[in-house]
C-alpha cells in the first residue's frame, strides 16, 4: 500500500504544465521595486525564508504577500528563496509573480526558469530570490538529468553584500521523478557553482529538493556536509498532501548554510497557501575560530 501511495505521489508532485519555448536568454530576469525597503541599521542578524509557493496568483498571491510582510515567523525576511514562481502563465493571469511580490515587499529580485522541452508552449514555472540587498553576479543553473518528457529544472544563484561582506545565495527546485543518485547530481551542480567562490564566503542554499525517497535524506546530508554546509533543521516534514484521501508528509525543503550561525529557525505550519510550508531561519556571521 505504501509503495502504491509513493508512486501516486510522484505523479501528484509533477507540474501539470509543459516547459516554455523561449530562448534561454529570456528565462532570466532581474529588477527591483519602485520603492525599496531599507535595510535596518544593524544587519548583524537577518531572517531568511525558503518557500515553494506552488504558483500562487490572484487573491492567494495577495495573501502570501501579506504573510511575507506581517507574519510573526516569516514576515520581514531580508532574503527569500521561492520556488514554483510563475511568469506570464495563463493559470496565474499572465502576471509576473516575482516582480509583483518584490513590488509589494519593496525588494530586489531575480527570477529564472528552465529551458523548453516543447516548442510554442507557455513558460515553465521558475525559481526566484528576493532580497533587501542588491543582487549581483546572478547565475541561472540548468540542472542535469531531465525528468518525464524531458522536463528540466533550474537553480538560481546570486551574491548579496551586507556590512561590506559578500554572501552567496541559491534558490533551487529539483526534479521529482528521477532516481536519488540523479538528484544528487542536480544538487552537486549547485555546489560546483558555489565552489567557484572563496571557501570563507558565507553561503546559503535553499529550496525544494524533492527528497521524498527513504534514502534521499541521508545522501543529501552527506553531500552537503562534505561540501562544508550544515542545516539547522532535523527530520521535520515540510510538505503535506492527500493521496487517495491519505495524508502524506515528507521533508522536501531544505536550508543549508556555510560560514553562518543560526540564532533561530522554524517551519511555519499555520500558513497553508501552498502544499509546502515555509522555512525560516535567523542567521548571523559565524565567529571566527582561533
Amino acid at each position: 500500500m505504501l509503495f502504491v501511495l509513493l508512486l501516486l505521489l510522484q505523479v501528484a508532485l509533477a507540474p501539470a504544465d509543459a516547459n516554455d519555448s523561449k530562448g534561454d536568454s529570456l528565462l532570466l530576469e532581474s529588477g527591483k521595486a519602485a520603492i525599496l525597503r531599507k535595510p535596518t541599521a544593524e544587519n548583524t542578524e537577518i531572517k531568511i525564508v525558503s518557500y515553494n509557493i506552488r504558483w500562487r496568483g490572484g487573491d492567494e498571491l495577495k495573501r502570501l504577500a501579506k504573510f511575507l510582510h506581517e507574519d510573526p515567523e516569516i514576515g520581514g525576511a531580508s532574503i527569500l528563496a521561492l520556488q514554483e514562481v510563475d511568469r506570464h502563465k495563463k493559470r496565474t493571469g499572465h502576471h509576473n509573480t516575482a516582480k509583483a511580490l518584490a513590488d509589494e515587499l519593496g525588494l530586489h529580485y531575480v527570477w529564472a526558469a528552465p529551458p523548453a522541452a516543447k516548442a510554442n508552449d507557455e513558460e515553465e514555472t521558475g525559481v526566484a530570490i528576493l532580497s533587501v540587498f542588491p543582487l549581483s553576479d546572478v547565475k541561472r543553473i540548468v540542472l542535469p538529468n531531465p525528468g518525464p518528457n524531458q522536463r528540466r529544472r533550474v537553480a538560481l544563484g546570486a551574491t548579496v553584500e551586507m556590512e561590506g561582506r559578500q554572501w552567496r545565495v541559491y534558490s533551487a527546485h529539483a526534479e521529482t521523478r528521477i532516481s536519488v543518485d540523479k538528484k544528487m547530481e542536480q544538487f552537486n551542480a549547485i555546489l560546483e557553482d558555489l565552489a567557484r567562490y572563496p571557501i570563507d564566503m558565507p553561503a546559503i542554499v535553499m529550496g525544494d529538493l524533492n527528497t521524498w525517497e527513504p534514502s534521499a535524506d541521508g545522501k543529501t546530508i552527506k553531500l552537503f556536509s562534505k561540501a562544508g554546509l550544515n542545516t539547522p533543521f532535523g527530520t521535520q516534514s515540510t510538505f503535506r498532501r492527500r493521496v487517495m484521501l491519505v495524508p502524506i508528509e515528507f521533508r522536501l525543503d531544505w536550508v543549508w548554510l556555510r560560514g553562518l550561525e543560526t540564532t533561530g529557525h522554524g517551519i511555519d505550519r499555520k500558513i497553508e497557501v501552498s502544499d509546502h510550508w515555509p522555512l525560516w531561519t535567523n542567521v548571523k556571521l559565524a565567529a571566527i575560530k582561533k
